[in-house]
């Protein structure tokens, strides 16, 4: 770990940021060159004071997870992000499908989805990054570990993750899902994360190893639209609309209502509502 130069680097690195280019507002009485660093701290998902000691050059070896939130927090780039991990004693991580970093063209745009529930995830449904109205619309999906990390091995192990869907849609969401990952082991391989998840879940779900056993292929949503429950609010009908990122292999979605409908209303409540998770 070369504390002198992580330091170096991190401060050259939020100097270099405006408080647009993240999604903050700009004060009237603003002097400080670039983000503070209790911005960054917090667009990092630390405190300030762990992440001063940091770019001050003392405190203790961060980890990967936290070099990874400061490598989103900072909207670096991947080369950037991998000397970030090497000034700090560790292996790069791993680039393009499967990775968990978030291009900072992706970044830019979901820092101006502020107000829309809006989240950023792989192709094997683990979630990178939400909005705030996000979180108050399907839980907070980022913290999960191991294959949990995946909603579509999460949807068949464990019950209160379907609460976010009327129970009439769950057979048409189990075999999207399903077939989802099928296409997804046929582009990896067996020995990929979606062999693994595959593997888990013939073992563990009844459910899932019979739709497995029908081999579909190419099941997508009847339509463009979801239905969601809220507990606050009860059933939304929103459009979701998605973005893909070739390189990373990873996917925008972006979930809307029509303006003047019910279910409009109810988004903007959630907005309100704050980091309400809907399963709580």
């Amino acid at each position: 770990m070369d504390r002198a130069q992580l330091a170096d680097f991190l401060r050259t690195r939020r100097e270099a940021l405006q408080p647009e280019d993240v999604g903050l507002p700009r004060g009237p009485r603003r002097r400080t060159q670039g983000l503070r660093r209790e911005e960054v701290a917090v667009l990092s998902g630390m405190s300030t004071d762990y992440y001063s000691r940091i770019e001050q050059a003392r405190g203790p070896q961060p980890s990967e997870p936290m070099l990874a939130s400061i490598a989103r927090g900072l909207h670096l780039s991947l080369d950037e992000r991998d000397h970030l991990f090497r000034l700090a004693g560790h292996g790069v991580p791993v680039r393009g499908p499967g990775g968990d970093h978030v291009s900072p063209g992706m970044m830019r745009i979901v820092d101006r989805l502020g107000d829309t529930p809006a989240q950023v995830m792989t192709e094997f449904g683990e979630t990178l990054l939400q909005t705030r109205p996000a979180v108050a619309l399907l839980g907070q999906e980022t913290g999960h570990t191991g294959l949990a990390r995946a909603f579509v091995y999460r949807w068949f192990t464990d019950p209160t993750t379907r609460r976010i869907y009327p129970e009439d849609d769950h057979p048409e969401h189990s075999r999207v899902f399903t077939a989802g990952l099928r296409a997804a082991l046929s582009r990896h391989g067996r020995d990929s994360l979606a062999g693994a998840l595959a593997d888990a879940l013939l073992a563990a779900s009844p459910e899932f190893a019979a739709l497995w056993s029908a081999h579909e292929i190419g099941v997508r949503p009847l339509n463009s639209r979801k239905r969601l429950q809220h507990p606050a609010v009860g059933i939304l009908d929103l459009h979701c609309q998605l973005l893909h990122d070739p390189d990373q292999a990873q996917i925008l979605l972006v979930f809307t209502a029509t303006p003047g409908s019910d279910s409009h209303e109810k988004l903007q409540l959630l907005s309100a509502l704050g980091d309400r998770s809907p399963t709580a």
